[in-house]
């Protein structure tokens, strides 16, 4: 039997009027063999009965996970039943644009590279734009991984995106532990980061997703602890791998942080009424 080569895995929770587009945008994509896997975290909306309408398509596989442990248990429920070489998440309110999958996997096979990220536009409630490809700032050419997780530290802020812009090799972020939920506001980025220790990133410079800004979001529900968050991310990252960072990086990384997290609590003011 041939393994799909790609496995997008989507962690759905009270996700009923965006789920179809979600995975609409996944099913459309053409060039690639892929499977998709959805486990159902307990919601109460209604979106399991909204995803049960592809169960008969052979490439979909719909899981239910018990209700408890946040986000993470989701995230790595659904992850361990993937079976392709390379593996995406897709949050269950995010979008796909079309190409993304052939040409990220075509990016990591022919470059070698363990992880590639491109970028992606924020959109509101209604799916109106808010930023136009937003991301990979300082990293707009292939390196070694251990540099780009380095200027993401410096950054204070997750260049690479969220899961919905990143392709990884599924063997390799099994390697590194999975879905990493030391630090749960940044559990994306602390995982690319042990992903990007055992390999080279290779950027996709075009807009490949889009990511849907929500009241309901897991960052969100995060936000007071934003910052404290970060800091204690880019100090593990130090002491983890201080050959990669250095403290110079994490006081940088940790100023920026702060500065952002003010930045994006005033955003979420501004922008409440169409998050909703």
């Amino acid at each position: 039997m041939t393994l799909p080569r790609v496995s997008v895995v989507i962690p759905a929770y009270n996700n009923a009027k965006v789920i179809g587009e979600t995975v609409d945008s996944v099913l459309a994509q053409t060039g690639v063999d892929l499977e998709l896997i959805v486990a159902d975290h307990s919601s109460t909306d209604g979106t399991m009965a909204v995803l049960e309408q592809y169960r008969d398509d052979p490439r979909v596989t719909l899981l239910e996970t018990p209700s408890g442990g946040g986000a993470p248990r989701n995230w790595n429920r659904v992850t361990a039943e993937a079976t392709g070489e390379y593996i995406k998440l897709v949050c269950g309110d995010d979008v796909l644009r079309p190409g993304v999958l052939s040409r990220q996997a075509g990016l990591l096979s022919q470059s070698g590279a363990v992880f590639t990220a491109c970028r992606r536009d924020i959109v509101d409630a209604d799916s109106k734009v808010l930023f136009r490809g937003w991301g990979l700032r300082g990293l707009g050419k292939r390196m070694p991984g251990s540099q780009a997780a380095k200027r993401v530290v410096r950054a204070g802020s997750n260049q690479f995106g969220e899961p919905a812009s990143v392709m990884m090799r599924t063997a390799v972020l099994r390697d590194a532990g999975d879905w990493y939920d030391r630090f749960p506001y940044l559990i994306d980025q602390a995982s690319y980061s042990r992903v990007l220790m055992k390999g080279d990133f290779v950027p996709d410079l075009e807009v490949g997703a889009t990511f849907r800004m929500s009241t309901t979001q897991w960052s969100v529900a995060l936000v007071k602890d934003q910052a404290s968050q970060a800091h204690a991310y880019h100090r593990w990252m130090h002491d983890a791998y201080p050959d990669a960072v250095s403290r110079a990086d994490v006081l940088s990384g940790n100023l920026r942080a702060s500065l952002m997290s003010r930045a994006r609590r005033l955003s979420y003011k501004v922008l409440e009424r169409r998050m909703r």
